[in-house]
């Protein structure tokens, strides 16, 4: 696992190869070079392991989520804030199966440093209202189940909202 400031150093030594590849008359490889200065750039911004992690969740591994997970020793240093933010929401969606007062926390650090989507921001509330729920604290769950439904523009949380909703009106 790179630095996330080596991910750039890399991208702006393939360019400065690249530009060297044009001046020498280069062309197909100076352009090669200059696509290829692409790939740290992106990968700065969008974590290889996070990535993988979320490609393992979406076929229900959490197993295998949690080893990519994993690979990331040390995210303060490797991830840019938002990074951290999905670093968190994956620990918080893989513990909320077993482990709710693990999952809070994971869930809180993710949105207090920020996730890129509402979609998912939205279903980092809806998980932190069942915990609260679960917990008897009806006014927070509440008010976490308002933010979600104003979040969730796509309506794709809609019937879990609603369904929560009517859960909370049980206790």
């Amino acid at each position: 696992m790179f630095h996330r400031n080596i991910k750039l150093v890399i991208a702006a030594l393939l360019v400065i190869a690249g530009v060297w590849q044009f001046t020498e008359s280069n062309i197909g490889n100076g352009i090669f070079l200059i696509l290829l200065a692409v790939i740290p750039v992106f990968l700065y911004f969008k974590n290889e392991y996070i990535l993988l992690a979320f490609l393992k969740l979406r076929k229900q591994d959490f197993e295998g989520a949690k080893n990519w997970l994993d690979k990331i020793k040390n995210p303060e240093t490797a991830l840019i804030q938002k990074q951290q933010g999905y670093y968190n929401y994956l620990h918080g969606l893989m513990l909320s199966q077993t482990n709710l007062t693990q999952a809070e926390k994971y869930f809180k650090k993710a949105i207090s440093l920020g996730l890129s989507m509402d979609q998912d921001l939205a279903l980092a509330k809806l998980n932190l209202a069942g915990i609260a729920m679960s917990r008897r604290r009806k006014i927070e769950a509440t008010n976490l189940l308002n933010e979600a439904k104003k979040l969730d523009k796509q309506n794709m949380l809609k019937d879990q909202i609603k369904m929560m909703k009517d859960q909370m009106k049980k206790i």
